[in-house]
């Protein structure tokens, strides 16, 4: 009967961002909706449907393989009390250790556009997954849990969200909450 946080996917730039805020305003008024989110919008378009209507949670891509929210989206976040859901978490299965600089993708996968997974950029990256793998080995744990868990250790705002169709994954993906790291080991990630 209620959605409980309903979100904008993308920002539409033909729609003013009050506008948007304004109407699910609205819907929450009228008690069609319970909180409004925002998905994958800059600091601009965050601030200024946060003026017209407290956004409750952010949904964008974020992990120790794309730390670009570190730059303005998290401060903007913690300053205005939003919530942030990274989509992503585990690096598009990179911080897995399932992708490396020998893996093909198939010809329609859309890591074949982005420059983080050409071949070079892989190979170079490896160091990453390396050091998450001998972290997840010294905590008998799997290398997504410590990218899950590193997150997790990020801001206790902070709730990833890893995709799965998997059991055993999703009970794997649980298992980072039981994750600790020092801050020795979350300096070096």
């Amino acid at each position: 009967d209620v959605i409980d946080l309903l979100y904008q996917h993308r920002v539409d730039p033909k729609v003013p961002m009050e506008d948007v805020a304004g109407t699910v305003k609205d819907l929450i008024a009228e008690g069609k909706v319970k909180h409004f989110g925002m998905s994958e919008a800059g600091v601009e378009s965050i601030r200024k449907a946060h003026a017209v209507l407290p956004v409750t949670a952010l949904q964008s891509e974020y992990s120790m393989f794309w730390r670009e929210p570190e730059k303005e989206i998290i401060p903007l976040l913690e300053e205005l009390g939003i919530g942030f859901v990274p989509f992503s978490p585990l690096g598009k299965g990179f911080l897995t250790g399932a992708i490396s600089a020998d893996t093909k993708f198939d010809s329609n996968d859309f890591r074949n556009t982005v420059p983080r997974f050409t071949e070079e950029n892989r190979k170079a990256n490896q160091i990453l997954v390396e050091l998450l793998k001998g972290m997840a080995t010294n905590k008998q744990a799997t290398s997504a849990q410590i990218a899950l868990a590193w997150l997790l250790a990020q801001k206790p705002w902070i709730v990833p969200i890893p995709g799965t169709t998997k059991i055993h994954r999703l009970q794997e993906n649980t298992g980072a909450t039981n994750i600790h790291l020092s801050e020795t080991e979350l300096r070096l990630s």
